[in-house]
C-alpha cells in the first residue's frame, strides 16, 4: 500500500516562497483636471450653509486651475518644438561638412584645385593695394598688385603659382594685404576660405564648425561657399 502525499495542501502552500507583487506604476504629484474637482467638491460640502461660496470665487478658482494647466501643457509642447528644433539644425549643420567657410585670417590654403581665394577689408578707399604671400619657410613667392579699391570688402584670388608661373605644392601659405593712403602703407585684414571639417551642436553656442584654424561659431563665418 503506498501512501500518496498532497502537495496542494494550504499548509504547504503557506510554506513556500511568495513573489512579492510590486506596483512599478509610478504616481504623478502633479494635480490634474480631476484632482481639482475633487477638492472643489470637497470645499462645497464643508461649506457654511449660511455663508455660501460666492459664485465669483468659484470661477476665479476654475480659471485659475485651467490657465494653469494650459501654461504647464505649453511648456510641454515648448520642449518638444526646441528638441525638434535641435534635431533639425544638426541635420542642416552636417550639410556644412567639406564646404568652405570665410574667416579672418593670414594663412591661405592651397588645395588639390590649385587655387587660394580670400577677401581684404579695406575700412577707407586706398590708391594702392598689395598683396604678399610667402610660404612655411617665410620667403616671398607671389606678389600681386591689385592697384586702387574703394573702401569695403575686396575679393582675391591667387592661381598657386609664383612669380615664375611654376605651380606650387599643395599646403598653407601666409598673406598680407597693405594699402596706400596718401603714400604710407598700413596693413589691412584679411579673411580666407578653410574648409570645414566637422560640425557640432553646442547648447550656448549654437552650430559650432570646425576647421584647420580651429572651432569657430557659425555666426563669426562671414560666407559658406
Amino acid at each position: 500500500m503506498s501512501n500518496d502525499i498532497s502537495t496542494s495542501s494550504s499548509y504547504l502552500d503557506s510554506l513556500r516562497w511568495q513573489d512579492n507583487q510590486v506596483d512599478t506604476e509610478e504616481k504623478s504629484d502633479a494635480l490634474t483636471q480631476e484632482d481639482f474637482f475633487s477638492l472643489l467638491t470637497q470645499q462645497l460640502s464643508f461649506q457654511d450653509p449660511s455663508n455660501p461660496a460666492d459664485n465669483d470665487q468659484m470661477i476665479s478658482q476654475m480659471t485659475s486651475f485651467t490657465m494653469a494647466e494650459g501654461i504647464s501643457n505649453l511648456n510641454s509642447k515648448f520642449d518638444s518644438l526646441a528638441a525638434s528644433m535641435t534635431s533639425n539644425s544638426a541635420l542642416q549643420a552636417s550639410t556644412l561638412v567639406g564646404k568652405q567657410a570665410l574667416l579672418e585670417s593670414n594663412s591661405l590654403e592651397l588645395n588639390d584645385t590649385g587655387e587660394a581665394k580670400g577677401s581684404i577689408v579695406a575700412e577707407s578707399s586706398v590708391e594702392s593695394l598689395k598683396l604678399s604671400i610667402t610660404d612655411a619657410s617665410g620667403q616671398l613667392v607671389r606678389s600681386i598688385d591689385l592697384g586702387a579699391q574703394p573702401a569695403g570688402p575686396v575679393r582675391f584670388a591667387w592661381d598657386g603659382k609664383n612669380e615664375a608661373g611654376e605651380r606650387l605644392p599643395e599646403g598653407e601659405y601666409s598673406v598680407k594685404a597693405e594699402g596706400s593712403t596718401n603714400g604710407e602703407f598700413s596693413s589691412l585684414p584679411i579673411a580666407t576660405f578653410k574648409n570645414i571639417e566637422s560640425v557640432n551642436i553646442n547648447g550656448a553656442s549654437g552650430i559650432i564648425i570646425n576647421t584647420s584654424e580651429g572651432a569657430v561659431r557659425l555666426t563669426d563665418v562671414a560666407e559658406i561657399a
